[in-house]
């Protein structure tokens, strides 16, 4: 399979100081050091998919500003098509604070810019140019407004593409939006925040001590405003790994067929042999894929690079065991790395990575 990444999101710069201990409220923090990066959860998980080889385009806005072709360069060195990234008059490109403790542990706040002034119909051209999708995986994150995570979620749909959200921050999505992903990938915080809303909007009260397997379920099944997530959830845990609920049944439990993928396809069949299994029912397959360990020294583009992996692994033809695995190795070899998307693994480091696992 032949199939491209195109990633819908955010692009900005980062301005990190790392500090001797994150700050409590009302409290000053002196000392550390102060470094500029270039991020964006979009930004960050493009250049995640371009290094493992993927061809990768990115749909996004930046402003008018000084920033603005720094950030269009920094994309394009990582050979990403930028193509499609408008500059938006009057508008400042994205800017992130971004603040890193000794162990690693960070808090980041997000003025968005140009990204929060992107339009819809712009995203909906920008897709319909490139005509149908089948084969490649739309990638989209949740720094860029909600109409327009829908509409590229919708048309990318449309168009026969993979989608994949996913929803960083979690603030405001509901189930008109997630269920028009394939797969979603919430951390902890971010799976308790979707249910918190859909609680909300529809009085379906979920129990915060609930198992996160049943919590996932939640999004996966239908619930009071609509259907679920079409084929996964893949909840990223941090330490303790990664926990995959996938649905199951016809050409659902099996990679996509493709010239050159059927071998492949043969060891997707028992994601056993990948990762530890614990029982499916009702249509669904749960497995968990333990956390790699490594030496942290900054956890920021972690996420990122998992997600971008994902995508690049799906648009390769893998199966999902498989994508999730590599997902989880690209995330781990990114805290070894200082900077969000300094930390994006290459394609040799992950495979050489692999290789002695």
């Amino acid at each position: 399979m032949s199939g491209r990444v195109i990633v819908v999101g955010s692009v900005n710069i980062d301005l990190v100081a790392r500090v001797p201990h994150l700050p409590h409220p009302g409290e000053t923090v002196t000392g550390g050091s102060y470094d500029r990066h270039h991020g964006g959860k979009g930004g960050n998980q493009a250049v995640a998919a371009a290094r493992l080889r993927r061809p990768t385009l990115f749909i996004g806005a930046v402003g008018d500003d000084t920033f603005e072709s720094e950030a269009r360069r920094a994309l394009a060195t990582e050979r990403v098509d930028v193509s499609m990234v408008a500059s938006l008059p009057g508008q400042a490109t994205g800017v992130a604070l971004i603040l890193v403790d000794a162990s690693g542990e960070n808090q980041i706040a997000v003025i968005p810019g140009a990204n929060g002034a992107i339009e819809a119909g712009y995203v909906r051209e920008c897709l319909a140019r490139l005509g149908p999708l089948t084969g490649d995986v739309v990638l989209v994150c949740n720094e860029v407004p909600l109409h327009v995570v829908r509409e590229a979620l919708t048309c990318a749909r449309a168009a026969g593409a993979t989608t994949v959200l996913n929803p960083a921050p979690a603030t405001g999505i509901d189930r008109s939006i997630f269920a028009l992903a394939d797969i979603i990938t919430p951390n902890r915080n971010e799976l308790s925040m979707l249910l918190a809303t859909e609680a909300r909007r529809t009085g379906r009260r979920t129990d915060a001590s609930q198992e996160v397997p049943a919590r996932a379920r939640l999004l996966l099944d239908p619930g009071p405003e609509g259907p679920g997530v079409r084929r996964a959830v893949i909840v990223t845990l941090g330490s303790a790994g990664v926990l995959v609920l996938e649905r199951v049944g016809p050409g659902l439990d099996r990679a996509p067929a493709s010239p050159g993928n059927e071998a492949r396809q043969d060891q997707a069949a028992e994601p056993a042999a990948a990762v530890a299994t614990s029982g499916g029912s009702d249509g669904a397959r749960i497995w968990e894929v333990p956390a790699e360990r490594v030496s942290t020294l900054d956890s920021t583009g972690a996420g990122d690079a998992f997600n971008g992996a994902l995508a690049a692994a799906i648009a390769e033809g893998r199966p999902l065991a498989e994508a999730v695995k590599r997902a989880v190795a690209a995330g781990a070899l990114a805290t070894t790395h200082v900077g969000a998307r300094e930390g994006m693994p290459t394609a040799v480091e992950l495979e050489d990575f692999l290789a002695t696992r």
